[in-house]
């Protein structure tokens, strides 16, 4: 596995790839590496030829009082998770590198960013898309692959590289659970032993929300007040938001036609967690031919 530090030897790696007709698939993170990272690197090994992953814990997607300076980092022990599951090279700049001083370009998606993270976390989204481009202008991929529990943020990306006609497939990939069924998330590590019991109640929310919407309930209001009941019974959960989405355009719908998207972040303590789950007929159709 091949890890680079600055700019000209991962493009020449990458240049070199592509030259030789090896297609070349993306997972940037910011690391902290776990399960979930696995299944995005695992996609990636299967869309193409060559993997890069890159760590950078990029300040522009943090607001002032967010958790940038004690966001974890472990890249040691992710270098060896990265190689472990088959990746061809890591990118992993500095800052400097990426914004050098007298740094004043970004990039803006207008409407998609004006509601849910978008409207809880100012210039969160201006943040991941100026980065996400830059990586993407740095390591020329073919195709690269985001997890949907950033269900948002996966959405965004993908109408940047649509609007700026960029020739990159976006791939999306499906949130990894914990047994329980919270979601695997870099800040799961920062939960204590009473907060990652609570947290459990976002599964709890979405079974019951997926039971109604089995059960021929339709209307979003009633869906969103089953999974915030559940929630605010929780003593250490606080909603931020919790909202039924379109699951193109993310704009908040009142009944659910085909499919929607239950979308929410929640704090447990000191500790945000997003999350999110489909609901689609025919999804609980399938699901119930495969028991």
């Amino acid at each position: 596995m091949k890890l680079f530090k600055d700019i000209q030897g991962m493009r020449r790696y990458t240049k070199e790839a592509r030259a030789r007709g090896a297609i070349v698939a993306f997972v940037p993170t910011m690391g902290h590496l776990h399960a979930g990272h696995g299944e995005l690197m695992a996609a990636a090994s299967a869309a193409g030829d060559i993997t890069v992953l890159s760590i950078f814990v990029n300040p522009m997607q943090f607001g002032p009082h967010e958790d940038f300076n004690t966001y974890p980092r472990t890249l040691e022990q992710d270098l060896k998770t990265a190689e472990a599951a088959g990746v061809d090279a890591v990118y992993v700049p500095d800052i400097a590198q990426i914004y050098p001083r007298g740094y004043q370009t970004f990039v803006t998606v207008e409407e998609l960013t004006k509601t849910l993270c978008g409207e809880a976390r100012p210039g969160h989204f201006r943040g991941v898309t100026t980065v996400v481009l830059k990586l993407f202008n740095i390591v020329a991929p073919h195709k690269a692959v985001f997890g949907i529990k950033d269900f948002q943020q996966y959405i965004v990306v993908r109408r940047m590289v649509q609007d700026l006609n960029l020739d990159i497939e976006i791939i999306g990939v499906e949130t990894v659970r914990e047994k329980d069924g919270l979601a695997m998330s870099s800040r799961n590590s920062y939960l204590d032993r009473d907060e990652r019991k609570a947290a459990r109640c976002i599964p709890r929310a979405f079974d019951e929300v997926n039971a109604a919407f089995f059960g021929e309930i339709r209307e979003s209001a009633t869906l969103i007040n089953i999974a915030k009941k559940i929630i605010e019974n929780e003593p250490l959960a606080v909603v931020e938001y919790i909202a039924v989405c379109d699951n193109e355009t993310l704009a908040e719908v009142e009944h659910i036609e085909g499919a929607a998207r239950l979308m929410l972040a929640v704090r447990i303590g000191r500790t945000r967690l997003i999350d999110n789950c489909l609901l689609e007929k025919k999804d609980w159709v399938a699901r119930l031919d495969n028991i």
